[in-house]
């Protein structure tokens, strides 16, 4: 058991297990964003910081085919920002949200070492709502887009390198519209946010897959990608690859669901840096 897993098994929880919590009509989520673990000063702007901040964590809303709606900011501040670069980080965060139609009612503030940045997202439940567990034997897994870009946009940086402003680590996709059309054909969903090679047994739970797809070390170990892990079944494959046409959103099939079949690479995903 890793630490992670070790944490979360004190605090279980019937309500627990998905990308967010279903209460009622809502889904409630919540993601940190912390200085030289998901991100580094040097490498984004206060703007861009505030930003990405933002679009983790309305991920799991979307994942879930919640409606993103408030949110609660927790902030933590070096004492050595500058008014400007607090204005600027301020300027991300309310920008993006306003762009999701998300408002800020409430939160707290303190000092810390590093920049710390918490974010409650409550998002309102659409008509169905997709956890992580419905999958049946025979159903197919893909996910969207491309796998790998955000590592790759890591390693630039890690290396000396700079990347583009619209570089998938510094800014992620969210597959909005794809996921409206075509959550009612949809079995489950999560984002990907550890890697492919860990958040694909926590999407399949005791099931298991057989993979038929080839995919490369990056594409299995490059977190923070947040694109869509999604499962359907057979009869509904056509609607969906559909609907990935329509909303011109890439979808890689990479197997089914199968009870006693896994096949991972033995790779260390990596989660952050």
């Amino acid at each position: 058991m890793d630490k992670e897993a070790r944490i979360i098994s004190h605090f279980t929880h019937a309500l627990n297990g998905d990308d967010g919590a279903l209460l009622g009509d809502f889904v409630y989520s919540k993601d940190l964003f912390i200085e030289n673990v998901h991100f580094k000063r040097e490498w984004l702007s206060m703007e861009q910081i505030g930003a990405k901040a933002v679009l983790v964590n309305l991920s799991d809303a979307i994942a879930m085919n919640a409606t993103p709606l408030f949110a609660l900011l927790g902030l933590a501040l070096p004492k050595e920002l500058e008014n400007d670069e607090i204005n600027a980080l301020c300027a991300g965060i309310l920008s993006t949200c306003a762009k999701h139609g998300v408002s800020i009612i409430g939160g707290d503030t303190t000092s810390a070492d590093k920049i710390t940045i918490s974010l409650t997202i409550i998002s309102k439940a659409n008509k169905k709502t997709l956890f992580r567990k419905n999958t049946k034997n025979g159903d197919f897994i893909a996910f969207t887009g491309s796998l790998g870009l955000s590592l790759k946009g890591l390693k630039a940086l890690q290396n000396g390198g700079k990347i583009a402003r619209n570089s998938r680590f510094i800014k992620p996709s969210l597959r909005i519209e794809f996921m409206k059309k075509s959550a009612k054909n949809l079995k489950s969903a999560m984002d990907i946010s550890d890697g492919l090679a860990n958040d694909l047994p926590k999407f399949l739970g005791k099931k298991g897959a057989k993979i038929s797809a080839k995919l490369s070390k990056s594409q299995w170990l490059s977190g923070e990608e947040y694109e869509l892990l999604i499962a359907f079944s057979p009869k509904n494959k056509a609607r969906v690859l559909g609907f990935a046409k329509q909303t011109r959103t890439k979808l890689t099939i990479i197997g089914q669901v199968k009870n006693g079949y896994l096949k991972i690479p033995k790779y260390r995903a990596f989660k952050h840096f």
